[in-house]
C-alpha cells in the first residue's frame, strides 16, 4: 500500500518544522527545546483510500501560515537550500565517533597543488551543477554550531560501507590523508596486515638463489639486502602479492608503509553490498550481477489515465499569425512600449515601441530579401535559416532580428555568442549550425567588433562550425523598403517559424523546430494560463534567445501587446536586485526568473526598504521543476511578503525544450487554498515509487506542484526505460505530452526526433492507448491530486547505479549541506556518471575557494561520502576538487557539466584534490577464484596428453661438427686458429658518435692483445688457475681482448657494466656487490674507471680500501705469457654471467666451455654467419645474448661485428640506422632501449633521414635481445615507422633468453602479432578467440628455436606435461644449457631443481633445466605481407586469449589444415612477476600496457602488488597539474581491461622507474624504493 502526504502550507520547514527537527536531532543531542505545531496531513492512496470519505482528486485545505524569521543570507548555493535536509544530513554526520582522522591523506608536492589566481575570484556569476546561475547561503549560526561539535570521522562509515567484501585484493581500493597526519599503530599491526588477505605461493617454481647472501637459505626465504644496496635480492618462491615482510629492508613504520597499513585497516572489512557465495567458472558472465531485493518497493497503484488540460479558449479578434499582431500593434498603437532595456547599472537604457519595433522589422525583412545578393541570384530565399548571434545586454537588436526574419519568412536560429574559438567548439554549436544548414549569421555592429578575429580582421573560423557570412542588421545599415513592397503574412500553418537550441545530456546540441501554428498556439495556451491582457508590464530576468525567457518574454508579450523590461545577466551581476526594482517602479504585474533570482534579492534586499512587490500578480519561477525550487519561493516568499508579495502569486512551471511549457501554476485569487507540498523517500524515488517518508530516516524530499497541465494538451506519465508504457498512478515516469503548441521535430536529423516527437504510449498489455504522437519532454514526475503535476527531476540530471536512479541536483544538494564554506567556490558543484566496468559510477566535481587548505578540503571530502551513503545509499567512484574558475561555463555561467564530464574522461579537468572511492561502489566484480587443488596427472596416450598433442619443440639438428671444429674444442683455440690461418681478417669496428670507426681489432691484433693482458694478470695479479677475475670496462674492443686474456690465463672471466660517473651512489654499490658475490681475485679495467673506483666520490658509498687488486690495462708492456691455458675438459666453467633480474635480484650462472661451443655453434648455424658477412650490434655487452654476440659469436664464425655502444646514440640518434644503411647490414642486434630510443627520437624524422640517402632495404633481420615477453606494440611502432626507409614489415623479430639457457629462441622471419589473449575471463578448455576478437591482447612469437635446443610446456606444480596451446612454464634441454647457479656455499638440491630435474611422467629419462617463464607451444604456420599463407618460410603469426594467462590454460583451435608448419614458442611472462590477485594470475606488462595507453602524458609506469594491494607507478611526462588527471584514468583501465580495482596510484617524474641494462623495469627495486619514501613523487593517490 502506497501513502502519499501532502503538506497544505509550504515547506515542511513551514509547518511541523520543528517538530521534524527535534524528531531528527532528538538521538544526538540530548536536550533540544522546541515548540511543535500539529499539522494535518491528507493520507492517500492510489486507489484505495484510508478514509472512505477522501478521493484521489481531493484538495487539502489550507492551515494558517508562520511567519518565520529572515535568515541571513551567505555562502550556500540556495537553490538547493532546505533546513530539513541539512539537518538530516548532518545528523547522519553525526552518528560517527568522534575521533581524529584515520585515513591516510594523498601525499602530494606542493607545486602539483595549483590555485587559480585571486583574481580570478569575481563576483558571483556562476552556479552549481546543471543549472544556469549559482548562488549561496550562509546558515544559521546556531545550526552551524551544532554542526561543528557533530560533525565526526567516516571511520565508521567506512568500516560499514566495505562490509562483505571478499578478501582479494580485488577490494584493494583506498582514500588519502596527509603528510605527517596517520596515527602511530601498536607493535601488532604487522600481525594485523597479515591477517588481511590470503597469499598464494607457487612453490614449485624455478627459483635461483640469492646470491647476495653469504648464509643458506630456504627455497621459500628471503635474504634483504642492506638497504643501500641497489639492487635487491627475491627468491622466487614468493609470489609478489605475497610479500608480507618488510620489503628490502624498509622499516615497518616508514611514512609509505603507515599510509597503506591505514587502508588496509579501512578495506579489511567485507563490503556492503555482500557477493554470492561462490563464482563459477564456466560462468560466460564476467560481472557479479545482483539479485533482485524482495524488499524493493514496488508500484501498487492502478494505471495512470492521460490528463487533459483544460480547452484551449476561443478568441474572437485573435491574430491569424505573430506577424499579423506585430503588423496591427506597429499601424494602431505605433507609441506603445514594447521592450525597455536596461544599462550595466540597471537603469534605462532606450525603449523600443511597437511602431519602431515593427519599421525597423520591415527593413530588415525587406534588406534580408533584397539587398543581400542580386536580384537573380538572391543570398537568403523563404525557408533558409539564419543565426542570430545577439548578446543578452542588447534585447532591442534580437527583437528586430527575430521579427524581421519571421516577415522575410526565413528561420532564425538564435545561438550564444562566441567569446573565443574553444569556447565555441565547447558548446557545439558548429553541430546546430551544420544540421541546420545555416549559411549566414545577424549579428550588431558592437558584436561583431567584439569576436575573434584573425590577423587579417576576419572573423575566425570557429571550431566546428560551417563557413558563415556576417550581416550586420543596425538600423543604419538596413534599406527601407519601396512603398509598393509588402511582407506576405501567410496564415500560421506547420511550416517552421524558428528554431531553439537545446543541448542534450552528452553535450550535442539540435535544434527544436518550432511550427508557426505550434507558435501561435503557444502564445494562445500561455496567455489563457497566465491571464495575460493588454498593456501589462512584465519584468523578465531570463535570456531571451530560449526557453520561458522567448516564448513570454519576446513572442507571447507581442501578441498581447506587453511592455516588456528586460533585465540582461550582466545587470544582475552588478545589481541583484534591479530585477525587483524594475518591478517597484513599473508597477510590474508579471515577473519572469528563476530560482538563482530569487536568491540574489534576497542577498541584496536589506539596500532596498520601500520596495513594493504589490503591484504583482504572478511570479513565474521558470525552473520550478527542480525539486529544490520549493526551498528557494519559501525563503524568498518570508523575506518580501512584507514588501506586498503575496503567496498565490508564486507560479513555478515546468517546460522542456521540445513540448514548451508543460504546466504552470495559475495565478491564484486572495485567500484561495494554496497547492500541495509532498514529502518522498528519496530511497522510494531511488527505485521509481512515490512513498512518503514516513520511517525515522535522514531521507527526504519535499516537492511542490507546478500547477495543471497547458490548455489544450494531452499528458501521460510513461516508463523512461524501455517502450512507453504508461506508469502506475504511484509511479515516477517520464512526462509526455500531446500538444498544438510544442516543437515538431530536432531540424535535420529525423532518426532522433522519431524517438522524442513520435511517442505513442503502451498500457500494460503494450497496446498503444491511441494514435496520437506524444512528445517527450525529458522531466520526470507524477500526477498529484486534482491533477497536479509534481516534478522529481530531469533525464538529463538522472544516474542510474545498479539498478536504481538518483538526480544529479539531489545530490549537489546534499553536497551543499556539509557545511562547504571553507572548501567549496560558491556552490560550483557538478554531479555526472561515467560508465566503468559494466555500471555507472557517481563522479562530483566542484571548484575548490583559493583560500581553502589541503585537510580542510580532504575532511569535507571525507564527509560528503559518508552524507551521500547514508543518504542516498549510494557510493561516489570519484570526487575532485577544481581551482576555482577553471570548470567549463555555459553562456550564462553556470557550470557545463557534458563538458566539465568530457574534460574528467579525457584527463584535462587538472584537479587539484581527489579522492578515488571505488571500493564503495564497485560492487559487481565477480568472487575471487579460489585456488582447486591439484589433482591426478593427465591421461597420456602416446604422445597426447589429455586429448592434446604435447606442447614441446625443437630447434633444427645441429648437425655433424666437421674435423676442424672438432679441433677446437675451446673458444681459446678458435681465436689463436684464426690469428694462426687469417691474422689480418677483421674481427670487430668500433664506431663512435660520428660513425666513424675508432678501434678495430684484426684476429692477430686481438690475440696479441689477449696475449698481454694474459701476462700482467700472471705477473702482476698473482692468480691462480681457476681465479675469478672481474671486467670493468665501456662497452669496446678492451672488453673482448681482457675476456680472452683471461681465458688464456686460465682464469674466469665475470663481465661488470661500470658504474655511472655522475651517479656513482646508486651505480657503484652494485659493482661492489658483484664483486663481492664473485670473489674476484682482481679487477681488470682501464685507467679513467681505476680513478673512479678510489675517488672519493666513491668512498661515499662503498669501501675503496678493500677494492681487490686493479690492473690497469691501458698502457701494457709488450709481454708473452709463457704457456696459453687449455682447459682439460670442456666441462670445466668458462665464465660467469651475472644479471639483475626484473625482480631486483642478482643471478650468477656458470657457463661452461661445451655450452660456450655449442651456443656459438647455434648461432651461427641459425643467423648463417661466415667469414664474409656483416652484423651490426647495438647493445650493452655484459650479460646474456649480448655478451655472446659482442665477445664470442665472431671469433667462432669468423664474420665482421660491428660495434656501436648504446650511449653513443644519446649524441647522435641516427648513429645506428645509418650505420645499417652505410654498411648494408644484414643482420643486426639491438635492445628494446635502443629500439625505443629510435622510435621515440627519430620517428618524426624519417623525411630527413630519407634525404640523407639512409636505406634500410639491406636489413633482412632486426633482432631485439631480451629476457622477456617480446614488446609487440614497440616492434610494430618501429617497423611501420622505418618502413619508409626500406625497413621490411618481415625484418624485425626477438630473441628469447632465461639464466638457465642464454639463448633459446633467436631470429624469426615473419614477426608479425600472432595469438590474442583475450582480457575476459574465459575458464579452463575454451577455444581460443579469432584474431580481433574484443577486449583481446595479442602476442608475437619470441623467435625461432634455435639448433639443439629442445622446449616443453610443463605444469609448474604437477611437474608433468601439458598440452599443446596450455599456458605453463618453459622447461629447456640443451648442450648449450648453464651448469648451475654461482653461490659461495652450494646448494646441491637447488642446483638440481633447476638444472637438472625431470618430468613427473612421460620422459621421465631427459634432464631439463627449467627458465621460470611462463609460455606455450603452438603449431602454426607463417603468414604472408597480405595474411595469408606463405609456403615458403617459417611462421611467427598465429591466434590465442589472455584470460586464460591469467587462469593458465587456453585450448588449440587450428588455423590451417596445411601440413607446412611449425611450432612456435609464446612467451607470456616471468613466473617471478606474475601478481596472484584475485585468484589470478596477471603479468605487469599487460596493466603496464593498459596504463600506458589511458593517458599522453604518461610515458612509462610499472606495477607491483604489496600486502596485496596493487601499486601503479606511473611516470609524467607533461606538467605536473595533469599529475591528478591520471589518478582515475589509471584506476579506469585497469578496473575495465583487467577486472581489478588499483590500490596505490603514484605520480612521479620520468625516469623516476629503474631499467636494468637490457632496458627491462626493476619492479622490486621500484617497490622498495617507494616503500622507503626515496622516489620524491608528485602524487601519491591511495584509493578507497
Amino acid at each position: 500500500m502506497c501513502l502519499l502526504y501532502f503538506v497544505p502550507t509550504g515547506d515542511i520547514t513551514r509547518k511541523g518544522y520543528e517538530k521534524k527537527r527535534a524528531k531528527l536531532l532528538a538521538p544526538f543531542i540530548p536536550q533540544t527545546q522546541s515548540k511543535t505545531h500539529h499539522t494535518d496531513f491528507l493520507s492517500l492512496t492510489p486507489g484505495l483510500s484510508s478514509n472512505p470519505t477522501s478521493t484521489p482528486n481531493a484538495i487539502p485545505v489550507a492551515a494558517p501560515r508562520q511567519h518565520r524569521a529572515h535568515r541571513s543570507g551567505g555562502t550556500r548555493d540556495d537553490r538547493y537550500r532546505s533546513d530539513i535536509h541539512t539537518e538530516a544530513v548532518q545528523a547522519a554526520l553525526a552518528r560517527h565517533k568522534e575521533e581524529k582522522m584515520a585515513l591516510p591523506m594523498p601525499t602530494k608536492r606542493r607545486s602539483a597543488f595549483v590555485q587559480s589566481p585571486a583574481e580570478n575570484c569575481t563576483p558571483p556569476d556562476t552556479s552549481s551543477a546543471s543549472e544556469d546561475e549559482g548562488s549561496l547561503r550562509r546558515r544559521q549560526a546556531a545550526i552551524s554550531a551544532m554542526l561543528a561539535q557533530n560533525l565526526q570521522s567516516p571511520e565508521y562509515w567506512i568500516n560499514r560501507s566495505v562490509q562483505g567484501s571478499s578478501t582479494s585484493s580485488s577490494a584493494s581500493s583506498t582514500l588519502s590523508h596527509g603528510d605527517g597526519k596517520t596515527h602511530n599503530h601498536s607493535q601488532g599491526q604487522t600481525s594485523v596486515l597479515a591477517d588481511v588477505l590470503a597469499h598464494t605461493r607457487i612453490e614449485s617454481s624455478s627459483v635461483p638463489p640469492d646470491v647476495t647472501s653469504t648464509v643458506p637459505q630456504d627455497r621459500n626465504s628471503r635474504v634483504d639486502l642492506p638497504p643501500n644496496i641497489a639492487v635487491k635480492g627475491m627468491s622466487r618462491g614468493q609470489s609478489c602479492s605475497s610479500m608480507m615482510d618488510t620489503a628490502g629492508g624498509v622499516p615497518a613504520h616508514s611514512h609509505v608503509s603507515t599510509k597503506i597499513q591505514q587502508l588496509l585497516n579501512t578495506l579489511k572489512r567485507p563490503k556492503r553490498p555482500p557477493l554470492s557465495e561462490f563464482f563459477l567458472d564456466d560462468s560466460e558472465e564476467i560481472v557479479e550481477f545482483r539479485q533482485p531485493d524482495p524488499n524493493t518497493p514496488k508500484p501498487e497503484g492502478r494505471q495512470i489515465i492521460p490528463v487533459k488540460g483544460e480547452p484551449l479558449g476561443v478568441v474572437s479578434n485573435w491574430p491569424p499569425a505573430l506577424q499579423a499582431a506585430l503588423a496591427r500593434w506597429g499601424a494602431t498603437q505605433a507609441k506603445s512600449p514594447a521592450l525597455t532595456a536596461l544599462d550595466i547599472t540597471g537603469k534605462p537604457l532606450y525603449t523600443l515601441t511597437y511602431g519602431k519595433l515593427w519599421s525597423r522589422s520591415l527593413k530588415l525583412a525587406y534588406t534580408l530579401l533584397n539587398k543581400l545578393g542580386t536580384k537573380n541570384e538572391p543570398v537568403l530565399k523563404p525557408g533558409d535559416r539564419v543565426a542570430l548571434v545577439y548578446p543578452n545586454s542588447d534585447p532591442g537588436m534580437f527583437w528586430v532580428a527575430f521579427y524581421g526574419c519571421l516577415l522575410a519568412e526565413v528561420i532564425p536560429v538564435p545561438i550564444e555568442v562566441p567569446l573565443s574559438r574553444k569556447d565555441a567548439g565547447s558548446q557545439q554549436i558548429g553541430f546546430l549550425l551544420g544540421s541546420c544548414g545555416v549559411g549566414l549569421a545577424l549579428t550588431s555592429e558592437v558584436c561583431l567588433k567584439g569576436l575573434p578575429k584573425t590577423q587579417n580582421g576576419e572573423i575566425m573560423q570557429f571550431k566546428g562550425w560551417p563557413r558563415l557570412k556576417w550581416v550586420v542588421t543596425d538600423t543604419k545599415y538596413l534599406t527601407k523598403p519601396s512603398k509598393d513592397w509588402q511582407p506576405h503574412i501567410p496564415t500560421a500553418n506547420t511550416d517552421t517559424a524558428y528554431i531553439e537550441y537545446k543541448a542534450s545530456k552528452e553535450g550535442t546540441v539540435m535544434g527544436v523546430a518550432v511550427s508557426k501554428i505550434s507558435m501561435l498556439t503557444h502564445c494562445q495556451a500561455l496567455t489563457q494560463a497566465c491571464n495575460y491582457c493588454e498593456g501589462e508590464t512584465l519584468v523578465n530576468v531570463l535570456d531571451f534567445k530560449k526557453d520561458s525567457g522567448l516564448w513570454h518574454g519576446v513572442v507571447t508579450s507581442v501578441m498581447n501587446r506587453i511592455h516588456t523590461i528586460s533585465v540582461p545577466y550582466s545587470v544582475m551581476k552588478a545589481c541583484p536586485l534591479s530585477w525587483v526594482q524594475r518591478v517597484h517602479v513599473h508597477k510590474a504585474r508579471v515577473a519572469l526568473v528563476k530560482c538563482r533570482d530569487l536568491h540574489w534579492a534576497m542577498m541584496a534586499h536589506r539596500d532596498q526598504k520601500d520596495t513594493n512587490l504589490s503591484s504583482l500578480r504572478m511570479l513565474i519561477v521558470a525552473d520550478g521543476a527542480n525539486p529544490w525550487s520549493v526551498s528557494s519561493c519559501d525563503a524568498f516568499l518570508n523575506v518580501f511578503q512584507s514588501h506586498g508579495l503575496k503567496p498565490e502569486m508564486i507560479c513555478p512551471c515546468a517546460s522542456s525544450p521540445e513540448a514548451m511549457t508543460v504546466a504552470i501554476r495559475r495565478p491564484g485569487a486572495q485567500g484561495a487554498p494554496l497547492p500541495a507540498r509532498a514529502i518522498l523517500s528519496m530511497a522510494g524515488l531511488s527505485h521509481g515509487v512515490i512513498r512518503v517518508n514516513t520511517e525515522d530516516k535522514n531521507s527526504a524530499l519535499t516537492v511542490q506542484d507546478v500547477g495543471h497541465v497547458m490548455p489544450g494538451a494531452l499528458m501521460c506519465i510513461v516508463k523512461p526505460d524501455g517502450p512507453p508504457m504508461l506508469c502506475k498512478t504511484d509511479e515516477i515516469g517520464e512526462i509526455v505530452l500531446n500538444s498544438r503548441a510544442g516543437g515538431t521535430m530536432y531540424y535535420g536529423l529525423p532518426g532522433v526526433t522519431k524517438n522524442t516527437f513520435e511517442v505513442i504510449p503502451v498500457n500494460s498489455g503494450g497496446t498503444p492507448i491511441g494514435d496520437v504522437p506524444f512528445t517527450r519532454t525529458g522531466l520526470l514526475g507524477f500526477v498529484g491530486p486534482g491533477s497536479l503535476v509534481f516534478v522529481v527531476g530531469k533525464i538529463e540530471g538522472l544516474l542510474s547505479v545498479s539498478g536504481r536512479r538518483h538526480n544529479a541536483d539531489d545530490l549537489v544538494a546534499t553536497a551543499l549541506a556539509v557545511e562547504p564554506v571553507k572548501t567549496v567556490y560558491r556552490g560550483r558543484i557538478a554531479v555526472f556518471s561515467v560508465t566503468v566496468f559494466y555500471d555507472e559510477r557517481i563522479v562530483i566535481v566542484a571548484e575548490q575557494r583559493p583560500d581553502a587548505n589541503e585537510e580542510d578540503s580532504f575532511q569535507w571530502m571525507s564527509r560528503v561520502l559518508q552524507a551521500i551513503d547514508s543518504i542516498h545509499q549510494v557510493g561516489l567512484y570519484c570526487l575532485a576538487l577544481v581551482p576555482a574558475n577553471t570548470l567549463p561555463k555555459t553562456p550564462l555561467g553556470g557550470i557545463h557539466v557534458s563538458e566539465t564530464k568530457q574534460h574528467f574522461l579525457e584527463g584535462s579537468l587538472h584537479p587539484c584534490n581527489i579522492l578515488m572511492c571505488p571500493h564503495t561502489c564497485v560492487t559487481n566484480l565477480p568472487k575471487p577464484r579460489q585456488k582447486q587443488p591439484v589433482g591426478p596427472a593427465s591421461i597420456m596416450v602416446g604422445n597426447l596428453v589429455a586429448g592434446k598433442r604435447i606442447a614441446q619443440a625443437s630447434g633444427r639438428d645441429l648437425g655433424l661438427i666437421d674435423d676442424q671444429e672438432q679441433s677446437r674444442k675451446f673458444l681459446s683455440e678458435a681465436l689463436q686458429w684464426r690469428a694462426q690461418t687469417d691474422p689480418d681478417h677483421v674481427l670487430y669496428l668500433l664506431l663512435n658518435a660520428k660513425g666513424v670507426a675508432v678501434s678495430t681489432a684484426t684476429c692477430s691484433q686481438l690475440h696479441k692483445r689477449a696475449e698481454k693482458i694474459t701476462a700482467a694478470l700472471l705477473e702482476r695479479g698473482g692468480i691462480n688457475t681457476g681465479d675469478n677475475v672481474v671486467l670493468l670496462y665501456p662497452p669496446g674492443i678492451d672488453l673482448i681482448a681482457s675476456f680472452y686474456g683471461c681465458l688464456y690465463a686460465g682464469c674466469i672471466p665475470v663481465t661488470v657494466r661500470p658504474p655511472h660517473p655522475q651517479n656513482l651512489a646508486a651505480t657503484l654499490p652494485t659493482v661492489r656487490m658483484i664483486i663481492d658475490v664473485s670473489k674476484a681475485a682482481c679487477i681488470l679495467t682501464t685507467q679513467t674507471l681505476m680513478k673512479i673506483l678510489r675517488s672519493k666520490e666513491a668512498a661515499a658509498s662503498v669501501n675503496v680500501k678493500t677494492w681487490p687488486n686493479i690492473i690497469d690495462t691501458d698502457d701494457l708492456p709488450r709481454k708473452r705469457p709463457s704457456h696459453i691455458y687449455k682447459p682439460p675438459t670442456a666441462e670445466m666453467l668458462a665464465y660467469l654471467d651475472f644479471s639483475v633480474s626484473t625482480t631486483g635480484m642478482l643471478t650468477g650462472v656458470k657457463i661452461s666451455h661445451s655450452a660456450v661451443n655449442a651456443l656459438c655453434r647455434s648461432i651461427k648455424l641459425q643467423c648463417e654467419l661466415y667469414s664474409s658477412r656483416q652484423i651490426a650490434i647495438c647493445m650493452d655487452p655484459y650479460c646474456g645474448l649480448g655478451f655472446v654476440l659482442w665477445c664470442m659469436s665472431s671469433v667462432y664464425s669468423g664474420h665482421q661485428s660491428i660495434l656501436i655502444p648504446p650511449m653513443e646514440l644519446e649524441t647522435s640518434l641516427p648513429l645506428w640506422l645509418s650505420t645499417l644503411s652505410q654498411y648494408k647490414i644484414r643482420d643486426t642486434f639491438c635492445s628494446y632501449s635502443v629500439m625505443e630510443l629510435c622510435t621515440k627520437g627519430l620517428g618524426t624524422q624519417t623525411e630527413a633521414l630519407k634525404a640523407r640517402g639512409v636505406n634500410l632495404s639491406c636489413v633482412r633481420s632486426c633482432v631485439v635481445i631480451a629476457e622477456e615477453r617480446p614488446r609487440l606494440t614497440l616492434t610494430q611502432s618501429f617497423s611501420k615507422l622505418f618502413k619508409d626507409l626500406g625497413l621490411s614489415p618481415r625484418a624485425v623479430s626477438t630473441a628469447f633468453g632465461a639464466r638457465v639457457n642464454l639463448a633459446i629462441c633467436l631470429q624469426c622471419h615473419d614477426a608479425r602479432a600472432g595469438p590474442y589473449f583475450d582480457f575476459c575471463l574465459l575458464p579452463s578448455g575454451h577455444e581460443v578467440p579469432p584474431r580481433g576478437a574484443p577486449q583481446s591482447l595479442p602476442l608475437m612469437e619470441s623467435g625461432t628455436i634455435l639448433p639443439g635446443v629442445r622446449v616443453i610446456i610443463v605444469n609448474p606444480e604437477t611437474r608433468g606435461p601439458l598440452g599443446d596451446s596450455h599456458l605453463g612454464e618453459i622447461w629447456v634441454c640443451s648442450p648449450h644449457n648453464a651448469s648451475g647457479y654461482y653461490t659461495i656455499y652450494g646448494e646441491e638440491s637447488l642446483q638440481a631443481d633447476h638444472f637438472n630435474t625431470r618430468l613427473s611422467f612421460g620422459d621421465t629419462e631427459t634432464l631439463w633445466a627449467r627458465t621460470g617463464y611462463l609460455g606455450f607451444v603452438r603449431r602454426t604456420e607463417l603468414l604472408d605481407a597480405s595474411g595469408g599463407q606463405d609456403k615458403n618460410a617459417h611462421t611467427c603469426s598465429d591466434n590465442v586469449t589472455l584470460l586464460q594467462l591469467l587462469q593458465g590454460t587456453f585450448s588449440h583451435a587450428p588455423l590451417f589444415s596445411s601440413s607446412d608448419r611449425h611450432d612456435a614458442l609464446f612467451v607470456v611472462g616471468s613466473l617471478d612477476e606474475t601478481l596472484e590477485l584475485r585468484g589470478l594470475r596477471y603479468h605487469p606488462i599487460d596493466i603496464e600496457t593498459s596504463v600506458s595507453r589511458a593517458h599522453r602524458s604518461i610515458a612509462e609506469s610499472a606495477v607491483f602488488t604489496w600486502t596485496n594491494l596493487l601499486v601503479v607507478v606511473v611516470e609524467l611526462s607533461g606538467s605536473e597539474q595533469e599529475a591528478l588527471d591520471l589518478v582515475p584514468l589509471v584506476t579506469n583501465v585497469v578496473l575495465k581491461e583487467h577486472h581489478f580495482i588499483v590500490g596505490v596510484v603514484v605520480i612521479v617524474d620520468p625516469g623516476v622507474i629503474p631499467i636494468n641494462s637490457r632496458g627491462e623495469k626493476q619492479r622490486m627495486h621500484l617497490r622498495d624504493s617507494f616503500l622507503a619514501d626515496q622516489l620524491d613523487p608528485i602524487y601519491v593517490a591511495y584509493n578507497m
